[in-house]
């Protein structure tokens, strides 16, 4: 297959002689069964190990562990795999859109994660992976299936919730996380008065605002479809539905001064080392920036998890998310190479536990102390459902960004303006796609 690579490949030749903290031990499971083709005959699909072999590419987006980490995990698996090689291209721009101009050019990298195309167009570009024998034990299955076959593989799940700094807790005389919205707001008192900032929301950034409006509505309103309900109403966000309800939240945080006091100008990789430090208090995020801020110079024991109290119920609930899925090239040249390095990613890497992510395996437990300390209060975790193509159709046409809308819903004088804006159109675009 021909690869056309935007940059410099990084060879699995470079070794390192550390072991990552953090990672998982060598796995052995059921990695010891190669990938194969399913195209393949039942002689060729038994091959051992030494037996696979080829060079292949797979398409990063974790630039930031390329020369680190991943080193380490290409010497594993060549130990295990002495004849194929990896080459990690680094994703040089917007992952996604990355993605889409290889997939057009049809010029794709052996592995990859798959962008954001509808499900029927995966048999187009990849190779089905039911022949890893993980059907039964990945979660999210149908998220990237079509027609009955396994396309991808999460490489890792996420819940929200508020990571939060321990000392910047104990410094404000916050001697329980809140479990109620009223508990909450008081904790965020506390620290402001204390010279704290609260929460960090990286406001300008607009994706750190994800959680609040793809995450939060469907948790409030304890449905996991609630998102694709939009296709059946004319009228998808209100103050008081899950969408109004959740940027509500946001919004009264701001109003309160409980974000960065200029939420226009807030920097991303600053907040990191800023809630690591206990300038800031918390973050409402997903699982996986909780290692990053470790990264960015505070310790484990340090950094704390739990579930965002959105109401007063004290029962907590919080969505659960995949993250990007592995896939493989179905005009690989060396698509048993390709599938073999998917499932040792998936089993034997330990790249879940790098990443801050709950493993993607239904039997594999977490080995970080944060996620242990979350589900340690009973939360209970919604597993999301697969986007209907139709509800995606709309959102296009209608040319809707969420985390655009609660920026504006958030700044408004009058928020209801901003919705009734959006519903207009949602509106217009549903017409024109259904009819």
């Amino acid at each position: 297959m021909k690869k056309k690579l935007f940059s410099t490949g990084v060879s699995m030749a470079v070794v390192m002689s550390l072991l990552l903290s953090g990672c998982g031990s060598d796995n052995s499971g059921s990695g010891n069964t190669p990938a194969a083709d399913p195209g393949k005959s039942n002689q060729e699909t038994s091959k051992n190990a030494s037996d696979i072999s080829g060079k292949i590419t797979f398409l990063t987006n974790r630039t930031d562990m390329i020369g680190k980490e991943y080193d380490e995990y290409l010497k594993r698996f060549n130990e295990k795999y002495p004849n194929i090689e990896v080459e990690l291209e680094p994703s040089q721009t917007d992952y996604n859109q990355q993605a889409k101009v290889r997939m057009a050019s049809q010029e794709l990298p052996d592995v990859m994660f798959i962008p954001t195309i509808p499900n029927s167009d995966l048999p187009k570009y990849f190779a089905p992976l039911d022949d890893l024998g993980l059907n039964d034990q990945v979660t999210f299955k149908d998220f990237k299936s079509f027609d009955g076959k396994l396309y991808g593989i999460s490489s890792g799940n996420s819940t929200s919730g508020i990571v939060y700094n321990k000392k910047a807790f104990a410094d404000a005389g916050i001697t329980e996380v809140p479990k109620t919205w009223d508990e909450f707001l008081a904790a965020c008192e506390k620290l402001k008065q204390k010279g704290i900032v609260p929460l960090a929301s990286n406001f300008k950034d607009k994706w750190p605002l994800n959680n609040w409006v793809y995450d939060l509505p469907r948790v409030i309103e304890n449905n996991p479809n609630f998102p694709n309900d939009k296709l059946n109403t004319d009228t998808p966000f209100t103050m008081d539905n899950g969408y109004g309800k959740a940027m509500g939240l946001l919004r009264q945080l701001n109003e309160k001064g409980y974000l960065e006091k200029d939420i226009n100008s807030t920097n991303w990789e600053q907040s990191k080392k800023d809630i690591a430090a206990g300038k800031f208090g918390m973050y409402f995020l997903g699982n996986w920036v909780i290692n990053q801020v470790i990264g960015a110079g505070t310790t484990s024991d340090n950094v704390g998890f739990f579930p965002l109290p959105y109401d007063n119920s004290g029962k907590p609930s919080a969505a659960l998310s995949p993250d990007f899925f592995y896939a493989v090239a179905k005009d690989s040249e060396h698509v048993d190479a390709a599938k073999t390095f998917v499932k040792w990613m998936i089993e034997e890497s330990g790249y879940e536990d790098f990443a801050g992510f709950i493993p993607p395996l239904k039997n594999k437990e977490s080995k970080l102390a944060q996620l242990k300390e979350f589900q340690s209060g009973g939360v209970k975790l919604q597993e999301g459902t697969v986007d209907d193509p139709v509800v995606t159709d709309i959102s296009n046409k209608a040319q809707l960004d969420l985390p655009a809308v609660a920026q504006e819903f958030v700044l408004a004088s009058d928020p209801q303006k901003v919705l009734d804006k959006w519903n207009a159109a949602w509106a217009k675009a549903r017409k024109e796609v259904k009819h």
